[in-house]
């Protein structure tokens, strides 16, 4: 699947951190898009999801510090959110819709908090991402860093670089809590084959206006056919029933969805 053409500029010429925006889709329409990287830092798991949404308007991703010689990874949520946060400002307009898978989808909720408490409303979706305190989940970190930098798409850089990269994130992931409460309409997609009953339940205490739903694989096929349009099928309907323009049902309208499979004002930090 292929990001449609370029056809109008989005993002403005700009140096140093800003060369972590990269537009994917310059494509004129009504949903301005902005991918947030997951752990490892790169682009390239979104390029099936970035192709949807290009048609819809244009489409930018925040990359990871740390994968270009002279850069350093940031090692926690709170550093990447203050790096990425003025990012957003050098786009034409504020983002309407935030998309991160893993980690992706943190900082996609703690940026919408930074973004709510300036008076805006981007929507939030969220693939597999964690709220509470997380670990590696038992699993020998070697073998968690190969499966994050195989599905990351970084062939071609620094095998080192990109390691170091990927460590920095997997404990930043580790080591962060998601505190901040918003009521931006938000979607968490959860791994029917890894269930975590603890996540949804605490999204559900920080999102008013979430709905969560299941996919069922594991955590490392989300992206990857043939669950990737099981994906594309849950954003477009998101999308779809929160359009503004459609006369979409606030929150107080629309309850939280359950999760099919199994039951199971800012604020301060």
């Amino acid at each position: 699947m292929t990001a449609p053409a370029p056809q109008a500029t989005d993002v403005t010429d700009v140096t140093g951190d800003d060369q972590l925006l990269i537009p994917i889709s310059r494509t004129p329409g009504p949903l301005r898009s902005v991918l947030l990287h997951p752990a490892g830092g790169g682009l390239g798991p979104y390029l099936g999801v970035a192709a949807v949404l290009g048609r819809r308007g244009p489409v930018a991703g925040i990359r990871a510090a740390g994968l270009l010689p002279g850069e350093r990874p940031d090692d926690s949520v709170e550093a990447m959110v203050r790096r990425y946060l003025p990012l957003l400002d050098r786009l034409d307009g504020p983002p309407d819709l935030l998309f991160g898978w893993s980690l992706g989808g943190v900082l996609a909720w703690e940026l919408a908090a930074e973004l709510v408490a300036r008076g805006q409303r981007p929507r939030v979706v969220m693939l597999d991402s964690q709220a509470t305190l997380g670990t590696a989940g038992g699993r020998d970190l070697d073998r968690l860093r190969a499966q994050v930098v195989g599905m990351a798409g970084l062939a071609g850089h620094d095998a080192e670089q990109v390691a170091r990269t990927t460590d920095a994130h997997i404990a930043a992931v580790a080591g962060h809590a998601v505190r901040d409460r918003h009521d931006s309409r938000a979607l968490l997609m959860a791994c029917a084959a890894e269930p975590d009953p603890v996540q949804p339940a605490r999204w559900r205490e920080l999102a008013p206006a979430l709905r969560v739903v299941e996919v069922p694989c594991g955590h490392f096929e989300l992206l990857a056919p043939p669950h990737l349009r099981t994906v594309i099928g849950h954003l477009e309907t998101f999308l779809r029933e929160t359009d503004p323009a459609a006369g979409a049902p606030g929150p107080a309208d629309r309850p939280t969805e359950p999760t099919p499979h199994h039951a199971s004002p800012r604020s301060n930090r």
